[in-house]
């Protein structure tokens, strides 16, 4: 059993990309075979990453199910197969099987090059998965890599009408981030002689590797320009929008689900505790533009016309609550920007997916378009306020749980920045019922909407499976709290924060990374 669980992240993080290695030797217009065998692929990942919830450990602070095998090994560059998960990365792992198996789902519709668009998505799901494990910045780097490039060709081949300008501009913005990213990383293995992150946090917490001030700050602006463009933060959120209205509905699923995601997952694994002063001496400024994005993109999507790029806005708000929460630099606040990453995949992602129905029976996004929509499609429609309810924050329901964390631990830093982002909360029940109303009730008055077929047996599992998730992080939030605070505590005691001895005392001695073992 204990070889089986050692190997056991591997197969989860290398299945999607066996599974598209399977669909290349399917004849290109078997499309249903293509389908059933992504499907087949990205369920059974989803399925088999279940266990690591239930065989890890809550009382370890520690990388779990690591595995460490030589991958390049020069005279003058060492660089090792070096995956592993905590607290941080266990969520964000089973948020992507699981959005990736309503992606695969929700993209029947798609009927050019099927094949190719299901390799891309498995592809994709393998560049995901391998960000949140990777330990080694190399291969953390290949793997960010990796996941940019099919989702470039998803948003270019399969989107709307101006998706290759998305498409350019996505890669654009992107490609920028990581070019900072490559050259801090370069930059941090000269200075420390390997590229292990767990190996260069332990160099660093025993002050063997010293970074001189200016040294820090740049490799701190590096890495945190390259993680606010994926966020995004404001003012780097430009790409974003348009990304997201561009693309199809398996791509704005992924997008906000899991994507911006990789942005706050790197200001928790890189930023704060491998540059611990850098980040308490930027960390107003920071505070200051994520403030900026909650109060922007909500005030944005307040004006838009068209639906999904109205969801795409709330994402900048949203968003910004979670570096908040991170910047509150207490267990509070971190466990709840931890929680929201997920919670906001599942209920943004849901709402893609909701704006992606309305799309597939209409071929368009606006408001204006609908009206009326409760009578033609009543189960579609209840689905809907459920997810508009979670997006909004209502109790019980999931984003509920992670944005009352995030406030409580923001107030116990700053009541004046608990305040401002509880505008936010406001705005977003604004914006979020005021569509909900346009679009499902009143009168209708578009004869095109009279007789829409109401949701599909497939269209029911992905919001039936929505509905479940959005209920049990609701309601079941000590289940996975509990297995993120001994890493909270770990990152606190890395960045060395002022509300560390009060907000989060160890019940024990704080746990060290440990080293590699090949």
């Amino acid at each position: 059993m204990e070889m089986l669980q050692h190997n056991w992240l591997s197969l989860v993080l290398f299945l999607p990309l066996l599974g598209a290695g399977v669909i290349l030797f399917l004849p290109s217009r078997a499309y249903e075979r293509i389908r059933r065998v992504a499907l087949a692929t990205s369920v059974l990942t989803f399925a088999l990453s279940l266990p690591l919830l239930f065989w890890f450990d809550s009382s370890h602070a520690g990388m779990q199910f690591s595995v460490f095998h030589p991958w390049i090994t020069a005279p003058d560059l060492v660089s090792n197969y070096h995956i592993g998960i905590d607290g941080l990365s266990l969520f964000l792992l089973l948020l992507t099987t699981f959005l990736t198996s309503l992606a695969a789902l929700c993209s029947w519709p798609i009927v050019q090059r099927v094949k190719w668009f299901f390799v891309a998505l498995l592809v994709l799901e393998t560049g995901m998965l391998g960000v949140f494990v990777a330990l080694d910045l190399v291969l953390f780097f290949v793997f960010w890599e990796v996941m940019l490039v099919p989702m470039y060709f998803i948003i270019g081949l399969w989107g709307h009408e101006r998706r290759i300008y998305a498409a350019i501009k996505f890669i654009i913005y992107t490609m920028a981030g990581s070019a900072l990213m490559l050259v801090a990383i370069i930059w941090l293995r000269k200075l420390s002689g390997t590229f292990d992150l767990l190996l260069i946090a332990r160099l660093l917490e025993s002050r063997v590797l010293v970074l001189q001030p200016g040294q820090e700050q740049l490799l701190f602006l590096a890495f945190f320009l390259a993680f606010a463009i994926k966020v995004p933060l404001f003012p780097f959120h430009t790409w974003l929008p348009d990304a997201h209205v561009e693309a199809p509905t398996a791509g704005s699923v992924i997008l906000a689900g899991v994507l911006l995601k990789m942005g706050t997952y790197g200001l928790l694994r890189f930023c704060l505790p491998l540059f611990p002063n850098a980040t308490k001496e930027f960390l107003p400024w920071i505070a200051a533009l994520a403030i900026i994005s909650i109060i922007y993109g909500a005030l944005v999507s307040l004006v838009q016309p068209d639906a999904k790029k109205l969801v795409a806005y709330s994402s900048v708000s949203h968003m910004g609550f979670v570096v908040l929460g991170i910047l509150a630099l207490n267990v509070i606040g971190i466990e709840g920007a931890i929680y929201q990453m997920v919670n906001h995949g599942v209920s943004t992602g849901g709402l893609f997916l909701i704006v992606g129905m309305l799309y597939d029976r209409r071929q368009t996004h606006m408001i204006r378009e609908f009206g009326g929509l409760a009578t033609p499609l009543p189960i579609l429609s209840s689905f809907f306020m459920l997810v508009v309810l979670s997006s909004l924050g209502l109790p019980l329901l999931n984003n509920f749980v992670g944005e009352f964390l995030i406030l409580v631990g923001v107030f116990q830093v700053s009541v004046v920045k608990a305040a401002l982002a509880a505008v936010g909360v406001v705005l977003a029940t604004w914006y979020l019922l005021w569509m909900y109303q346009r679009v499902i009730f009143g009168k209708l008055t578009n004869e095109a909407n009279r007789n829409l077929p109401d949701a599909s047996r497939r269209e029911l599992a992905i919001l039936v499976s929505l509905a479940v998730m959005i209920v049990w992080f609701g309601i079941a939030s000590p289940m996975f709290t509990r297995r993120m605070e001994a890493t909270t505590k770990r990152i606190l005691y890395q960045v060395e924060s002022p509300y560390y001895e009060w907000a989060a005392r160890p019940t024990s001695p704080p746990v060290h990374l440990e080293e590699p073992q090949p």
